[in-house]
């Protein structure tokens, strides 16, 4: 690979040279590129974009998938979301598994592949309740694939059930669970952590539910929340954790950067030293940095459409990213912190901004797989019309 760097600081350029020669991306070189903005960020995104080539081609891809947030009670108080209730609130809902499985039919009816679900920690809920959602699901229709419960979730509820990390998730797999998705990461720093949730799930707890979670044959994705109380040197850290599993495990199916959504959250609304989530440059070189670091790791690098919004995730093709996430039909948590953008788009709005950016657009299964002709859809949703490409004031979140 040959690049030219004449307006780039011989730092970055000798990072960068290295790179391009095979070498990984210490901490030290990661947070360097992490800060790099003007010519040495340009020269960030080429070499990006390079690699995105070299190892995903011009192919960008998407799951159609639904979203299922089954409860919005939680008693944890995580200070970045606004999404947890009491149960006595009047807005506390908790889906029967009657309604979970309609809205699981009801996706696959649409087209759907996949449904993404979590949930808040409901402390009504039995120890089996997981596990009655994946089998209730999986009897109604075998063929769709479960993506569901993050890390929180499988503490929660193997505590409940008094079962280990790897008992518990084992009978989530013979129920049915097919992959788990790598929220609940935020930041992998202790001192961030208290901030953000009082490390109610310590960072060490998470990487070892992950990594007991691939070595039961669950692959999960992989995620940072970035923009908040933390900066380069975590962001850096954070990613050099994630790649130290994946080269145990390989379990890693997707690395999905989410800014931190700051308009009704707490943590921002009540702090003088939050940020108001990351900037343009920030989501930029985030993106770039996590396809350098990642690669030959971690093939797909996936932008959140609803935390960059249309635009930047369409331009975020060019500097790494080689997927858009899901078409996610509902969302719940993201929209309660503020999220300016919609909680839908349909499968041919999907390949429509993917081909606008001059890249080809592919129907991907959960795991990267490829979709069946007959599976695959195009079409405007029947619930909604509109585009939801378009910048509207429309609140919404994404859960990864």
């Amino acid at each position: 690979m040959n690049l030219h760097f004449s307006n780039v600081s011989k730092p970055v350029a000798k990072i960068l040279d290295h790179v391009l020669n095979g070498d990984e991306l210490s901490k030290r070189d990661a947070t360097t590129l992490l800060k790099t903005d003007g010519d040495d960020l340009k020269a960030v995104m080429d070499v990006a974009h390079t690699l995105r080539l070299a190892s995903k081609g011009n192919t960008t891809s998407y799951v159609v998938t639904r979203n299922i947030n089954f409860t919005n009670v939680c008693y944890m108080a995580c200070r970045f979301c606004n999404y947890g209730k009491s149960k006595d609130d009047t807005s506390a809902e908790l889906l029967s598994l009657d309604e979970i499985i309609s809205r699981a039919v009801e996706a696959h009816h649409r087209g759907a592949t996949e449904v993404c679900i979590q949930g808040g920690l409901h402390p009504d809920i039995s120890p089996y309740f997981y596990q009655d959602i994946v089998r209730s699901i999986k009897t109604a229709l075998p063929d769709l694939h479960i993506h569901a419960f993050s890390p929180f979730e499988i503490y929660y509820g193997a505590r409940k059930s008094r079962s280990s990390y790897k008992d518990f998730l084992t009978d989530l797999k013979l129920a049915g669970l097919g992959s788990i998705p790598g929220t609940a990461a935020e930041i992998l720093d202790t001192q961030v952590r208290r901030r953000l949730t009082k490390n109610k799930l310590s960072a060490q707890a998470w990487l070892e539910i992950i990594e007991t979670a691939h070595n039961v044959g669950l692959s999960s994705t992989a995620t940072m929340m970035y923009g908040h109380v933390d900066s380069e040197h975590h962001w850096a850290d954070h990613m050099i954790r994630i790649r130290d599993i994946q080269k145990r495990t390989g379990g890693f199916t997707e690395f999905v950067p989410l800014g931190f959504v700051h308009y009704d959250s707490p943590l921002y609304l009540e702090s003088d030293d939050v940020r108001p989530g990351p900037t343009r440059r920030e989501h930029i070189a985030i993106h770039a940095v996590a396809r350098i670091l990642f690669h030959g790791y971690i093939d797909n690098i996936q932008a959140s459409w609803v935390k960059l919004g249309p635009q930047l995730a369409m331009e975020s093709q060019t500097f790494g990213v080689n997927d858009l996430g899901g078409t996610l039909m509902n969302e719940s948590i993201s929209r309660a912190a503020g999220a300016l953008y919609g909680q839908e788009v349909t499968a041919d709005e999907m390949q429509r901004m993917i081909h606008s950016a001059g890249f080809t657009p592919r129907q991907r299964t959960t795991l990267y797989g490829d979709v069946k002709p007959e599976i695959s859809i195009l079409g405007h949703s029947p619930l909604e019309e509109r585009s939801h490409w378009q910048e509207q004031q429309i609140p919404a979140w994404e859960v990864a």
